[in-house]
């Protein structure tokens, strides 16, 4: 009786060729690297009010928050309402893409009108706030 381990005179040992592996590996990487939505937060944590009707949003969007001490913050820098209008004219030359403006519960309500307007004027299509789900 012949030992299994041992390879007879005629029996070839066999490799496996793992290179078409490693390119389907690498194509696949690269496809999920291009078709990934990169989404900028506002960097500030904000207080969101709560609501009934709430409705999810668009991911590839552009995302803006008031805080509760009247700063406009987009990416962590602090913008100022002067700056929303700019950003939002920058971000949508090439797609249209909606603005979410992030409120804090205690931002003054002037200033969210206000930073309504300026996204509105520099051209953006859809403007939404933000809240959490009851």
């Amino acid at each position: 009786m012949q030992n299994k381990s041992s390879l007879t005179a005629t029996e070839e040992q066999t490799d496996i060729n793992i290179s078409p592996l490693i390119d389907m590996v690498f194509i696949l990487l690269i496809f999920f690297i291009v078709t990934t939505v990169f989404v900028e937060e506002p960097g500030v944590e904000v207080n969101k009010p709560r609501a009934v009707s709430i409705e999810n949003l668009e991911k590839n969007s552009i995302l803006i928050a008031i805080t509760s001490n009247a700063r406009i913050v987009y990416g962590g820098k602090d913008i100022g309402i002067g700056g929303v209008r700019a950003i939002v004219r920058r971000l949508t030359q090439k797609d249209a893409m909606p603005v979410i403006l992030q409120i804090d519960e205690n931002a003054p309500g002037s200033l969210v009108v206000r930073a309504i307007d300026e996204a509105k004027l520099a051209g953006a299509t859809k403007v939404s706030l933000s809240a959490l789900r009851l």
